[in-house]
């Protein structure tokens, strides 16, 4: 038995420290319900296990190759955090990570969550976590798992950051790009719902020289807040896009349009031999980035190479195809259209012609 008379009765607590233990354990319980909602077929355990598991046969695969994609949120959860709204940038972690996914023709099986900050508040984290959740709802993907850190002298006052983990399958032989891509193949754009979350460093910026707080009504959408505005979640494509690929549409390749714009993520897809020709003249910019840019002072090509400026996710289908793909994701709610071919390789891997509406 041990003897704790001489241990001073004045020691230290972990709570003292600045780590709450109760307040994670009230967070746990403040989300089961949310995580909850995102069970589907082969993922049907509870949090709180030192693992999450996942059942590959019930979801119905019976060859697959497993495809895994992590990322952040970025300096847009300074917005959140300045403007104190949290229940999107869930969403967005939850976006990055499965749009990642389904560019190579996966689907997102289940996600996991890293929420790090300095002192843990169970309202802030509850709607993270409920923002996480509905990312992965809209995905079709369980949250089966993640990770609260609270370290405190690492994060503070109320900051915190956000990383997540997604793992998809597809079936043995269907992965993408296809090894038929070719020239000729059309480029069909997908809307964005706005900055999503890439370039925020330089949003950031802008906003600072332009004065404004992020509870003042937004230049480009006077309806709202300019921190809300600037917080609309990632656009979530996983639905309307297995539902083109499985409905024997000639879907070529896809490209999200995140960090690095047209420039750095479209070659991300294409053999050496062929080049996108894109026609900026019939991209469809939301007022957001014409703010930016006139705000800044940002030429085009610099827009071009840090934001998606209006298309999330960009398709190389078969010619063909290419209007019956439009209508099929205007089916599902998305703003869809051609802006463009794949032609042979003479210079640089993204051409462009037209020029911005900003």
């Amino acid at each position: 038995m041990s003897d704790d008379t001489n241990l001073p009765s004045n020691g230290l607590s972990y709570k003292q420290a600045g780590v709450d233990i109760d307040a994670g354990n009230a967070l746990v319980e403040a989300i089961k319900p949310a995580v909850k909602s995102t069970r589907r077929p082969g993922a049907d355990g509870e949090i709180g296990g030192f693992g999450g598991l996942f059942d590959l046969k019930a979801a119905g695969f019976t060859d697959p190759v497993l495809v895994a994609a992590n990322d952040g949120v970025g300096t847009k959860l300074r917005i959140a955090i300045e403007a104190d709204i949290h229940d999107t940038v869930g969403i967005d972690l939850v976006a990055m990570c499965v749009n990642d996914l389904v560019v190579q023709g996966a689907e997102p099986l289940f996600f996991l969550d890293y929420f790090a900050t300095g002192a843990l508040d169970v309202t802030q984290g509850t709607a993270i976590v409920k923002g996480i959740a509905e990312g992965c709802r809209q995905a079709g993907c369980a949250l089966i798992g993640g990770e609260t850190a609270e370290m405190p002298g690492m994060y503070h006052g109320g900051d915190y950051d956000l990383a997540g983990f997604a793992v998809g399958a597809a079936e043995r032989g269907t992965l993408l790009p296809r090894p038929d891509i070719g020239a000729g193949d059309k480029l069909v754009a997908i809307a964005s719902s706005g900055i999503h979350s890439n370039g925020y460093s330089l949003v950031r910026k802008i906003v600072e020289m332009s004065g404004l707080a992020w509870s003042d009504p937004a230049p480009f959408a006077p309806e709202t807040s300019l921190g809300a505005a600037l917080l609309v979640p990632t656009k979530i494509y996983v639905k309307p896009l297995l539902d083109s690929i499985r409905s024997g549409l000639n879907v070529k390749a896809l490209a999200h349009i995140t960090g690095g714009g047209f420039q750095e993520n479209i070659p991300r897809v294409l053999p050496q031999t062929l080049a996108a020709r894109v026609d900026l003249d019939a991209v469809s910019t939301p007022k957001v980035f014409g703010w930016l840019a006139r705000q800044g002072g940002i030429a085009e090509r610099e827009m071009l190479r840090t934001f998606n400026c209006g298309v999330g996710m960009l398709v190389a289908v078969g010619a063909g195809d290419a209007q019956a793909l439009v209508a099929r994701l205007e089916s599902h709610g998305e703003t869809a259209s051609v802006i463009g071919e794949l032609v042979e390789r003479s210079g640089d891997a993204v051409e462009f012609t037209g020029a911005l509406s900003l």
